[in-house]
């Protein structure tokens, strides 16, 4: 089962939508400072449903939105288990009967018998789905990472979910391509306060997906749901299964410069892989040798999904 969209609070907000050349200027600049080599270009999206980033459809142009549905305040202290959202009925709410679907979210537990981490990429054309969403699992036999391919008749994450929608048509993207990180901040957290420095309080979002080509990451992978409540951010950590995992891994997310009044997530990416390995990403563990390579698009606007009422910004980054 999950919540009928229809019953759920829902809002909506219209976001900055800048030239992308100037959009490219700006992320050129602020990555300077975190990344030895940066390269950011305006170019043609190239057909990302070949690989090595395997997306349900090629493009990510069209109407765009950034979908933000429940949040970890339905995860910590204790979970609420009645929180799960069908992400065919999410997509529609941006008008759209046809969309490609990508992001970062809890995985559907009912399906999976356990908590897990949802990398969603689905294409959705009316009852029609193509679902190559990913789901990583603690293996309880070893504490391993378990990565399967979700059917096409799961297309549900639970408790929170940051997700791209748009139409899956081509179209001109930003292209960014950055080696050798130099600063402290993680490949996402200096593309959004590249984006936060210079438009400040406007808030401009991103979606997209990125390659991480060489090096490793670390990653976490939930475990099932904690018998006692989590209080603190240490208890999330003692929690929460950490892992090094190797390159290419492709992640799909979205991110937000600064948040228009909704208590948003204002970043979340997982990266999924052809080898086995995915997970929640926290940032390179081989700055000498790390090297991305994203694909983006701004997000037209952003849809507030069923915003837990009761909120706290414990478990965001």
């Amino acid at each position: 089962m999950s919540l009928k969209t229809a019953t759920l609070r829902v809002d909506r907000k219209d976001l900055k939508c800048p030239p992308l050349e100037e959009v490219a200027t700006v992320l050129s600049k602020g990555l300077q400072d975190v990344f030895s080599q940066v390269s950011v270009e305006v170019v043609d999206c190239p057909d990302l449903s070949q690989q090595p980033f395997t997306l349900a459809r090629q493009g990510l142009g069209g109407k765009t939105a950034l979908i933000e549905s429940g949040g970890v305040p339905f995860l910590l202290p204790s979970v609420k288990r009645d929180k799960v959202y069908e992400m065919k009925e999410l997509g529609k709410l941006t008008g759209l009967d046809s969309f490609l679907m990508i992001g970062a979210g809890a995985g559907p537990w009912p399906f999976a018998g356990t908590n897990a981490e949802l990398m969603a990429n689905l294409a959705v054309d009316g009852d029609n789905v193509d679902n190559q969403s990913r789901m990583a699992k603690v293996n309880p036999k070893d504490n391993g990472c378990l990565l399967e391919v979700l059917p096409n008749t799961e297309t549900r994450h639970a408790l929170l979910g940051n997700l791209f929608c748009c139409e899956g048509k081509p179209g001109k993207v930003l292209k960014v391509h950055c080696r050798h990180r130099i600063g402290e901040d993680d490949f996402v957290t200096s593309l959004r306060k590249a984006l936060a420095s210079h438009y400040k309080n406007e808030p401009v979002g991103l979606g997209g997906t990125f390659l991480l080509k060489e090096g490793k990451a670390r990653q976490h992978v939930m475990p099932d749901f904690s018998a006692t409540p989590l209080h603190t951010e240490e208890d999330l950590n003692k929690w929460l299964n950490f892992y090094v995992m190797s390159s290419p891994l492709i992640a799909v997310g979205t991110l937000i410069s600064a948040d228009p009044g909704l208590d948003l997530r204002v970043q979340h990416f997982h990266s999924f892989s052809h080898h086995g390995e995915g997970g929640h990403y926290h940032n390179d563990t081989t700055p000498n040798t790390a090297e991305y390579l994203g694909y983006f698009n701004l997000g037209q606007s952003v849809i507030r999904v069923d915003a837990p009422i009761e909120t706290h910004h414990m478990g965001r980054d």
